[in-house]
């Protein structure tokens, strides 16, 4: 299978069938939820959306990553959360109500966010003249991460135990295709992977650690409860490294593989720190009791 036919046709596919999964498990509450629990969600998300593409930019000038690779950074940190998230917010003890709220939330946002910062990268890094994220270009974006949500909750307001049924095979399925994204993306620059796993290994390790232990210290420090802090820092820290990919891949967006590369180390690396702090977190022995988050019961 050529190079071509898996970013042009494959990953874009991967990607909605992935935010129809997540639409399958939205509901128009998980919206509206954001004007009862503001803080909790305004917290989360100016952390995700301010802070944290402050952090990864001092830490890529920190490490001089070449221009390519830095702007793969910041995609990645660009992106929203997703369904990996909620799988470890939920065995962590955090408050899952409150991840679908911000994923919901964020993945819209991010059809305006995400092209600002790729925009402002490729400027920065790699100079004027670049063509990035242009209107054409984010109607694409937007073609690819709302639709199928939309549609995913289509189908669970019409059919909701259809939607029930298959929302662990897609949350499983999910982990599958990031895994094959990750595996493409490597493959395709397979000549080089040896290099920059070492020149941004360690960069998306910390980068993992940082947005997760942020993620959890600053909605602490603000007055949010311990389930809801759990959520956040799951979702501050766990990115949806398959948009990430897709939108670096693909020929009708950026088509530039190296910039893919960050983001495929961080799909690998994130998965050893976040499952260590879900751990840590539930033998801490988290409790649910009034901190879930009004309109949705405790997962």
């Amino acid at each position: 299978m050529n190079d071509s036919v898996l970013t042009s046709v494959l990953l874009p596919v991967a990607l909605a069938v992935i935010m129809f999964g997540l639409g399958l498990t939205l509901t128009v509450k998980d919206f509206t939820r954001v004007l009862r629990m503001p803080r909790a969600v305004l917290v989360a998300l100016g952390i995700q959306v301010v802070l944290l593409p402050v952090i990864c930019f001092g830490l890529v000038k920190m490490f001089g990553l070449a221009p390519a690779l830095a702007v793969g950074m910041m995609l990645l940190v660009a992106s929203p959360g997703g369904t990996t998230a909620n799988l470890f917010s939920h065995l962590a003890g955090g408050d899952v109500a409150l991840n679908v709220t911000l994923t919901a939330v964020n993945s819209v946002l991010a059809v305006i966010t995400l092209p600002i910062v790729v925009n402002l990268s490729l400027n920065h890094f790699l100079g004027d003249g670049q063509i990035g994220l242009q209107p054409a270009k984010m109607l694409q974006v937007f073609a690819i991460v709302l639709v199928p949500v939309a549609l995913g909750m289509l189908v669970r307001a019409r059919r909701p135990s259809f939607a029930d049924r298959m929302t662990r095979p897609v949350k499983l399925g999910s982990i599958v295709v990031l895994a094959l994204v990750i595996f493409a993306a490597v493959y395709t620059e397979r000549d080089n992977v040896l290099d920059y796993l070492v020149e941004v290994g360690l960069i998306a390790l910390l980068l993992n650690v940082l947005s997760l232990a942020i993620g959890y210290a600053v909605p602490r420090l603000t007055g949010l409860a311990e389930r809801q802090s759990i959520a956040c820092s799951m979702e501050i820290g766990i990115h949806n490294a398959t948009l990430a990919l897709t939108i670096a891949l693909s020929p009708s967006l950026l088509g530039n593989s190296e910039m893919s590369i960050p983001v495929a180390v961080y799909g690998i690396v994130m998965f050893f720190p976040t499952a260590a702090f879900a751990y840590y977190l539930s033998r801490r022995g988290v409790r649910p009791g009034n901190e879930t988050l009004p309109g949705r019961t405790a997962v």
